[in-house]
């Protein structure tokens, strides 16, 4: 990890049976997950990415947010994964999970840009071979508001090239090029072999990663979409902040609310959860 990161704050949350996360302030990015014992690191972070106010980092779980891609007026990906976030609450469970809490007002900054009275918070909870993120949206204003968003998880792998997905076949997906023409993939796993960039639309299965001996779980609840994503190599080597051959060791799963986007009356509250699921054939409980 750069250097730079050490200016800028974030906690560490550390369960009783060892899991740990860290995430930052700065965009309440999550940047690193190892389930217990605490050994294994389960998610990409880019040794290049800036940890600057202002930048976005390469790695980990961007909260993407309210605006997916350039999919809308906004700036790409909204402004969230960008924003200073204030930290809430950090306490452990009674079963030894770690916990907490960031959150995310209007400014007159956002209000510039999305003229919106909003509250957004991330629940970020570690412990055994689970991290779940939990992405709520609290509409504060006087009229209905619109929004997508994804957590846009970085997953660390061996080499990606020899990575099987699980759980999307029979699902309706759009390249992201085209965001109107909806395809079926009928395979029932799919192997990265370049560049992918793709939304499954309404996904109501876990996805299954396979990576080598290792299968890791992404489960959704609130969010109806899954992007699958490698920028592969020619485009990851415009990428300044990947490291070179950095497209290898990672695939971005991500859980979303994309092709539709979600509306909240005023007054409402919306909800999303992802959980990641590492070394482990069950995803209940």
């Amino acid at each position: 990890m750069s250097s730079s990161w050490r200016a800028l704050p974030s906690v560490e949350l550390r369960a009783g049976d060892g899991a740990c996360a860290r995430v930052f302030h700065h965009g309440a990015h999550v940047t690193s997950w190892r389930p217990a014992p605490g050994t294994e690191e389960q998610l990409y972070l880019s040794e290049r990415s800036s940890f600057a106010a202002g930048a976005a980092i390469r790695g980990g779980v961007p909260v993407i947010f309210p605006q997916f891609a350039a999919e809308g007026p906004l700036p790409r990906h909204g402004f969230a994964r960008a924003a200073e976030w204030r930290l809430g609450m950090v306490e452990h469970t009674a079963n030894g999970d770690a916990v907490a809490e960031l959150l995310l007002a209007d400014t007159a900054a956002t209000r510039a840009v999305w003229p919106v009275a909003f509250l957004a918070t991330l629940t970020v909870r570690v412990g055994g071979d689970r991290l779940a993120l939990s992405l709520s949206v609290e509409n504060r204003d006087d009229a209905q508001l619109s929004f997508t968003a994804a957590l846009h998880t970085y997953l660390r792998v061996r080499d990606v090239t020899q990575v099987v997905v699980e759980g999307l076949a029979g699902v309706s997906y759009r390249e992201s090029s085209a965001p109107g023409v909806l395809r079926v993939d009928d395979a029932p796993a799919l192997r990265i072999a370049g560049e992918v960039d793709r939304v499954y639309v309404g996904t109501t299965q876990p996805v299954r990663v396979h990576d080598g001996g290792r299968t890791l779980r992404v489960k959704a609840v609130g969010f109806r979409d899954t992007v699958l994503w490698n920028p592969g190599a020619a485009k990851a080597a415009a990428l300044a902040d990947l490291d070179p051959g950095g497209e290898r060791e990672m695939l971005c799963v991500e859980s979303g609310v994309i092709q539709r986007p979600e509306v909240v009356p005023p007054g409402s509250r919306w909800a999303g959860t992802q959980t990641l699921v590492a070394g482990t054939t069950d995803m209940e409980g």
